[in-house]
């Protein structure tokens, strides 16, 4: 009796292990991967928005180039993100670092 048992344990296990546990791993990694892209996209999205703003008014504050760099840009990077979004950052490294808002960028 034992024998017949441990027997059933073992198939009903490997049918459950092979067919619902695995599907649900393959799931979860499928939402991974979408939330990965989507976050991807998203990031790539502000950072161009931003930069081309930044380049645009030829100036950037303190503040905006660490949340850009520091929260957006290094993140993004770290993620995947691709060369489009490295040429804006590098011509935002090039502006110059204002200390507060409005066109005399001495104050």
């Amino acid at each position: 009796m034992d024998q017949w048992v441990h027997l059933t344990l073992t198939i009903v296990g490997s049918v459950v292990a092979s067919t619902g546990f695995w599907a649900y791993f393959q799931k979860r990694a499928d939402r991974n991967g979408a939330t990965h892209a989507m976050l991807l996209g998203l990031g790539h999205d502000r950072i161009m928005y931003l930069g081309m703003c930044y380049i645009e008014r030829g100036w950037i504050t303190k503040d905006e180039y660490e949340n850009l760099n520091d929260y957006l840009y290094i993140p993004y990077q770290r993620m995947g993100g691709n060369g489009s979004v490295m040429r804006i950052m590098q011509e935002v490294n090039k502006l110059q670092i204002c200390k507060g808002y409005g066109k005399d960028l001495s104050k």
